[in-house]
């Protein structure tokens, strides 16, 4: 009876929220971070922090867009396959040099893509409209009748001076550095990036080149949330294995701290069956909600801020506790954490983009809890298809290395039979 008891009052504790919810409870506690100044070539996924207005015109002048010859569209008006125009040519023109002479009419000047329009000339002719004429090309002969225009590309035809070019939010592709490089910008202004401390919990747990004693396991979970948090731009901070412990556990969450972390992550000792060391740690240091959520794997979790004294200065860091499993952490974390980073890399649209997908195999009886089911998508003719890659285990690590997607089964289907559609989110 006392069992039943202490086992209901525990659920009490531990609120039971939708994926929705408790991300609107998680996202609640970030905003974009300070601004820093960096070269353009270290900007590649960052958030613009300033408006980019174009200081001049690109191109800055006017430029053949081909190479041929620059003529006066006039003197070409008659010109046909069968009935060339000759033109005397007075100057061969590279790009990156200003042509020394002018285009009068009954003259030409040969002219290399990118370079300046030499002063009279309206038109170019590409060569492969033309022929030489002798003479060591003295002379060309022109087969076709060029519009005024033809193959030029205007100043400020790309950018005119004073437009803004690049907003405030804007995310950097190549083609932003390509445009800042244009615009003579060696450096911008970009949303820094979040620093995330990981600390994996529990006395089970030994490092990756450590040997492995009876009852041990190696800590999976802080490598591969340290590559996660790389992946979607944060910079990792980690804490390594905490000891079932409190002033291990208390040291090196106020190491993290003290490292500047935005963000602290721990893995293990948050389930409602755990030991209470995690929990006694992390509520006597800030102020931490346990809660469980509507989702498989990774019902257990824990939420709040945890502060600390760094330099004289008292800082407040939000805290996300994940469960030990290794599914669950990698699902906890592309589900939560991985929002958080990019808010506060400054991104608004934090969503993974998700398509419609047949499922291949069956999926048995199921509680009501949300899905993220391991899968393999693959694009046929007739749409996505996504295949089971294993047991579906929440301690199954295999099982995740060989999918691509999660085929998320809404919480209230009982199961989910074979050609059944369902929505996947592919990891990449």
């Amino acid at each position: 009876m006392t069992d039943e008891h202490d086992h209901d009052h525990r659920h009490e504790l531990y609120p039971m929220l939708s994926v929705e919810d408790a991300l609107d409870h998680v996202l609640s506690a970030f905003g974009p971070l300070e601004p820093e100044r960096i070269p353009i070539l270290q900007t590649l996924g960052r958030v613009l922090a300033e408006d980019v207005y174009a200081e001049l015109n690109i191109p800055p002048h006017a430029n053949s867009a081909m190479d041929g010859y620059a003529v006066i569209a006039a003197d070409a008006v008659d010109a046909g396959p069968e009935a060339p125009v000759r033109l005397r040519v007075i100057e061969n023109l590279a790009a990156g040099y200003v042509a020394q002479q002018e285009v009068a009419p009954g003259t030409a000047i040969r002219i290399m893509t990118g370079a300046p329009i030499p002063q009279g000339a309206d038109a170019v002719i590409r060569f492969e409209r033309t022929a030489d004429a002798g003479q060591e090309g003295a002379w060309v002969d022109l087969y076709y009748a060029p519009p005024v225009g033809n193959n030029i590309r205007y100043a400020g035809e790309d950018v005119r001076k004073g437009d803004l070019i690049l907003g405030k939010g804007t995310r950097i592709r190549p083609q932003e550095v390509g445009m800042l490089a244009s615009l003579g910008c060696s450096e911008v202004s970009v949303i820094r990036r979040p620093r995330v401390a990981i600390l994996a919990t529990g006395d089970e747990l030994v490092d990756v080149d450590e040997p492995l004693g009876p009852g041990k396991i190696r800590n999976s979970n802080g490598y591969s949330n340290v590559a996660q948090v790389l992946k979607y731009g944060g910079v990792p901070i980690m804490l390594g294995i905490a000891r079932d412990k409190v002033n291990d556990l208390t040291d090196k969450i106020r190491s993290g701290l003290t490292q500047g972390a935005d963000l602290l992550l721990t893995s293990g000792g948050v389930s409602v069956g755990d030991f209470d060391v995690v929990k006694k740690v992390l509520v006597g240091e800030g102020e931490i909600t346990f809660w469980r959520v509507r989702m498989k794997p990774g019902k257990p979790l824990a939420f709040g801020k945890i502060a600390a004294e760094v330099n004289g200065v008292t800082r407040t860091v939000p805290v996300l506790g994940m469960p030990g499993n290794p599914v669950s952490v990698m699902v906890s974390f592309e589900i939560f954490a991985r929002p958080a980073i990019l808010t506060m890399l400054g991104l608004e649209d934090t969503e993974k983009p998700m398509v419609e997908a047949v499922l291949e195999d069956e999926i048995p009886s199921k509680d009501e809890r949300r899905h993220y089911v391991r899968v393999r998508i693959d694009r046929r003719e007739d749409g996505y298809h996504a295949s089971l890659t294993g047991a579906q285990g929440s301690g199954i690590l295999t099982s995740m290395v060989k999918a691509n997607a999660f085929a998320v089964i809404p919480e209230d289907w009982t199961h989910a039979p074979a050609g059944s559609r369902v929505k996947a989110m592919f990891f990449d």
